[in-house]
């Protein structure tokens, strides 16, 4: 459950959901909308390269269906090998979008790992600031790297849990909480959810979102999987304000000892 008091800040505006969706591999758009909306999703980001915005003016638009004046629409440079290729595209983007100056950062190492290549990273993220982008960021969960972007000049930082479509959930809980806990700015985690688990354990950790496609898309019954997604991180979200309880290396009763009824 949302509460006012508790939004999503990047690049000074608000959001209510912390579940951030991807608009690739589903088997329609019609199905890209409703499962945008059962996710309660308000960002939804567009891989420039591969999906038609507008680009084509003779083909179906992503945006006659989750239209910008309903959604947060955050372009990416997801098929980006280079700095270069990716400043380019966002730079296009920019165009098709009247200006929109929020945009997701992706620098790609290699086709098979989809990890990504840190130092174009670097560099395309000091040209994107430097133009006047605000700059969400894919990057590998190391926190030296996450620090150096957020120097730079990143308005959240995006951390990987696993490898991009890989199911394969947080790998490493510790790095992710290294960076969370040193970060001025929002940490996402972005790429490897497998399930509704996987998100949940990203905001118990202290994440201020999480960005998902292939979870939800690859799903049996998206539309489902969008609608637990966005239950899991609500609820991960609220167990990650409440605090939890501390670990103990032996039980403890539930009902207190004292004052038992002796049979």
């Amino acid at each position: 459950m949302h509460t006012d008091t508790d939004l999503l800040s990047i690049a000074g505006k608000t959001y209510q959901s912390r579940l951030l969706v991807g608009s690739g591999k589903y088997q329609s758009l019609e199905q890209t909308r409703a499962a945008t909306l059962a996710a309660g999703a308000e960002i939804i980001t567009v891989a420039i390269r591969r999906v038609n915005i507008g680009q084509d003016p003779h083909a179906p638009s992503l945006l006659d269906y989750v239209p910008p004046q309903e959604f947060t629409i955050l372009p990416n440079t997801a098929g980006c090998f280079n700095a270069e290729d990716a400043v380019y595209t966002l730079q296009m983007a920019r165009e098709l979008l009247n200006g929109h100056k929020l945009v997701k950062l992706e620098v790609l190492g290699d086709e098979k790992t989809l990890f990504p290549n840190m130092p174009e990273t670097l560099k395309a993220a000091r040209m994107l600031v430097q133009d006047g982008f605000d700059v969400m960021v894919y990057c590998s969960d190391d926190p030296i790297q996450a620090r150096m972007l957020e120097d730079i000049g990143c308005c959240a930082i995006m951390p990987l849990a696993s490898l991009i479509g890989s199911g394969m959930g947080i790998l490493n809980p510790w790095n992710l909480s290294l960076i969370i806990e040193q970060a001025r700015v929002p940490v996402l985690v972005d790429a490897g959810v497998g399930t509704a688990s996987d998100a949940a354990i990203a905001m118990e950790l202290g994440c201020d979102g999480v960005l998902m496609n292939t979870a939800i898309a690859a799903a049996r019954e998206p539309v489902r999987m969008a609608r637990a997604m966005k239950l899991a991180v609500e609820a991960g979200r609220q167990a990650y304000l409440a605090g939890r309880m501390p670990r103990k290396f032996a039980a403890a009763p539930s009902s207190p000892m004292a004052g038992r009824v002796n049979a």
